[in-house]
């Protein structure tokens, strides 16, 4: 029997695995490197990941697809709940936050301010849920098929963009209809949610690769997103109830702050677009634009690391 063969057929009955050699015989590792052997769920390069996920974008598209139709096949309205949960959402909020508490002092056409805000917020609230559920909710699709695993926090937010597609009809709709104009400004509303989304993305694969080995995640996302939702200012404006002379009375700072945080920041700058009442924010661009990259490249990466980890256990 020949070197390689003999070194195979070790391996095979179960011989060291650590790696250390018989004499005269060559390391195993050593062995499948010059025979161009590689490890079955060994990572592959960067560059090569993305190849592989472009290749794969059919089947990313199919999949988000299909979980769009199949989400609601089994309730009476279908697709509408997508619209309608929102809107429930902020007729709530409007009830007891604009009319009970008082929030909607001070801001023009709170109706616009708060739909805009809801609309946004669920967006970015519902991609990072689903990709939080996107590696431990399809194990066994995971161990079946080989595929780049980003595949499937990329599908989940794909998915809630199609939603949105349709939510941002209504939305512009119900604007126009509390008074606001069609400006030019509107023209820039595929910038601000090609923005998100990339935002979205990033935060999703986070997400999903926490939630592959913390499998207390989706107990605690809940209240993670609840707590976001509040530091948003999605139903208050954050200068007047943090600044403001009947707010909190707090330093210009902690507003800042809290309008960095992202979810804030689209939801300032959709309503910079949407609302001629509105007052723009001072560069909210340049925040939107920041954390779409970071958390684009970021997540990208960190999920990318733990690659060949998804599944395993």
């Amino acid at each position: 029997m020949s070197q390689p063969e003999s070194a195979i057929a070790d391996a095979q009955a179960g011989g060291p695995s650590n790696g250390t050699p018989v004499q005269g015989q060559e390391p195993l590792a050593k062995l499948a490197a010059r025979h161009g052997l590689r490890r079955a769920i060994a990572r592959p390069s960067l560059p090569v990941y993305l190849r592989q996920l472009w290749e794969r974008r059919h089947f990313v598209m199919t999949y988000a697809t299909s979980r769009n139709v199949s989400k609601y096949s089994n309730s009476a309205l279908g697709q509408l709940w997508q619209v309608i949960t929102p809107l429930l959402n902020a007729a709530i909020y409007f009830l007891m936050f604009g009319l009970i508490l008082g929030a909607s002092k001070g801001i023009e056409n709170y109706p616009a301010f708060l739909i805009t805000g809801m609309f946004v917020f669920t967006y970015t609230q519902r991609s990072v849920s689903g990709g939080a559920r996107a590696i431990s909710g399809n194990l066994s699709l995971i161990r079946a098929l080989h595929f780049p695993r980003a595949a499937l926090p990329l599908a989940y937010t794909i998915q809630e963009f199609q939603q949105l597609l349709i939510s941002m009809g209504v939305l512009f709709g119900l604007v126009l209809i509390t008074g606001e104009k069609l400006t030019l400004l509107w023209l820039l509303i595929p910038v601000a949610l090609l923005l998100q989304t990339m935002f979205n993305i990033g935060a999703s694969l986070v997400l999903a690769r926490f939630g592959s080995t913390a499998r207390d995640l989706n107990q605690l996302l809940p209240f993670i997103m609840r707590t976001w939702l509040y530091a948003s200012g999605v139903f208050f404006s954050i200068e007047d109830k943090v600044v403001g002379p009947g707010g909190a009375g707090l330093p210009q700072w902690v507003a800042d702050i809290m309008y960095f945080n992202p979810a804030a920041a689209y939801i300032e700058l959709m309503r910079d677009l949407l609302m001629d009442s509105h007052p723009p924010r001072p560069y909210i661009w340049a925040v939107c634009v920041f954390w779409a990259v970071f958390a684009l490249l970021g997540g990208f990466w960190y999920f990318w690391r733990a690659e060949e980890k998804y599944g395993r256990g």
